[in-house]
Order: C-alpha cells, then structure tokens, then sequence
C-alpha cells in the first residue's frame, strides 16, 4: 500500500484545488491510500530561529511527512507564483528535510495560460528542498467553480480518470523512488 498525502495549497473553503484532491481521494485505486493533510492555515510563519519548534502544527506536519510515501499537491497562483501559506509550510521543511528524496507531483486545476507562475514555483522550491519530481505525473486537469458538486466533488470522467492516473502513477513512482 502506497501512502500518499495530499496538500492543498488554498485555504478557501470553496477551493477548486481542495476539491480537486478530495475527488482524487475518492477515487483513489486500489493499493494506494490517501491522506488528507488539512493544516495549512494553522502552521505559524516560518522563523529559522524556530526550526526546532514544537508547535504543534509543525509537529503534526512533520508527522504527516514522515509517515507518507509520496506527497501530490494542487495549488491555486495568487500574484504570479504560490500562496504564501503554502510557501510557507515548504519552508518549514528546508532544514529538516522532510521532503528530501520523497516523491511528489502536482495536479494543476487552472485553464491553460493560468497557474504557470505557481507550477514553476513549487517546481523550483520543491526541487531546493530535495523532492523527487516525476514530471510525467504531473499534470493540468482544468476545472471550473461550477464543475464542484454540492458534495465538494468534481464527478467530470475526464477529471477523474486523470486523478487516478496521477495516483497510480506517483503510487508507481514511490515503489522505485530510491528512499
């Protein structure tokens, strides 16, 4: 069984990246298990002078880390580039290490010609940082508002088979990443 968490990069309720995530969570194939990290929002500025922190969103984050095989992420831009939340819980693993040699992707939920700032951001910082990039699992799935179900899902087929295929194929990834 293949554990893969899943980050959010918005903290809005009505996210379409969050629903994005939720929807490859109930979607998920068999031998691979996901994980809902939801503590975005709580995690407090990153401080070098910290880094050995005990709070406990820092704690739960470094859990969350440690315990998963792979890391999919699906973020909004804001500005030209990523949240500043989602920013900042990366910083939080700069020192410890946390996502080094760990396998991660993203799902990008922005029509073509948008969110290009924010993919090659988490490309850049999450290449500092010493993540396994597999940019064969990464991939564009656009949805819109109204593509959200009243269930907070996305039930478009295409959408969802594209999830599943990032799933399986970051699942694939992880079984031969080098850890």
């Amino acid at each position: 069984m293949t554990v893969v968490l899943l980050i959010s990069g918005s903290t809005r309720a009505a996210s379409t990246n969050s629903a994005a995530l939720r929807t490859a969570s109930a979607v998920a194939p068999d031998g691979v298990e996901t994980v809902w990290y939801d503590g975005l929002a709580d995690l407090p500025a990153f401080s070098p002078d910290d880094d050995g922190t005990a709070h406990p969103s820092v704690v739960a984050l470094r859990e969350h880390l440690s315990r998963a095989d792979a890391v999919l992420f699906c973020t909004p831009e804001y500005a030209g580039t990523l949240p500043g939340s989602l920013k900042n819980l990366l910083d939080w693993t700069v020192g410890t290490g946390d996502l080094y040699r760990k396998p991660v992707a993203w799902i990008t939920v922005a029509a073509p010609g948008r969110g290009d700032g924010a993919t090659a951001t988490l490309r850049s910082v999450l290449g500092y940082v010493g993540a396994e990039i597999d940019p064969d699992v990464c991939r564009r799935l656009p949805v819109l508002r109204e593509d959200v179900g009243p269930d907070g899902l996305i039930a478009d087929a295409e959408f969802r088979s594209g999830a599943v295929a990032a799933l399986r194929g970051l699942a694939r990834f992880a079984e031969t990443a080098t850890p």
